[in-house]
């Protein structure tokens, strides 16, 4: 099976639930080394110099990094992940964009099942999902042979 783990790129669980998931036979779309290559998007990589997690920038500033090439391809690598995946798994902690992936992948009708190992702000949006929640990774990888295998 093809999972998309939409997830942070401060999450330490995330190469472990990757090598859990590949272990079990699923094939999954490491968006930190893309299949597209490279190793994923990175901001600083547009020219936002210093740029670091919770800074904020102007909506002008924005719009002129996303219209930027790197930004543009780390778009469409993403993106070929998460319409190539036959379900999508959201792992926390993760913030905005990982809720948008799971959010987009859920409205291609695809299942997303949520993973959490820590406590969690509670959201009702989850119930879009139409997949299970888990606290840790046998749970998912025993759905995942139940549901999908």
């Amino acid at each position: 099976m093809k999972i998309y783990v939409c997830s942070s790129w401060r999450n330490e669980h995330y190469p472990a639930l990757l090598r859990d998931l590949r272990d079990a036979g699923h094939q999954v779309w490491d968006w930190r080394n893309p299949p597209t290559g490279g190793t994923g998007f990175r901001w600083q990589d547009t020219g936002c110099s210093g740029y670091r997690h919770g800074d904020k920038i102007a909506v002008d500033a924005l719009r002129d990094v996303l219209a930027h090439p790197v930004a543009q391809a780390g778009f469409a690598s993403d993106l070929c992940g998460m319409n190539g995946c036959d379900v999508g798994v959201l792992l926390h902690p993760c913030g905005r964009s990982a809720h948008l992936e799971a959010g987009w992948i859920a409205g291609r009708g695809k299942p997303v099942h949520m993973l959490s190992p820590t406590d969690l702000e509670p959201d009702l949006m989850v119930l879009a999902f139409n997949g299970k929640i888990f606290s840790a990774a046998p749970g998912l990888l025993a759905e995942l042979e139940r549901r999908h295998g």
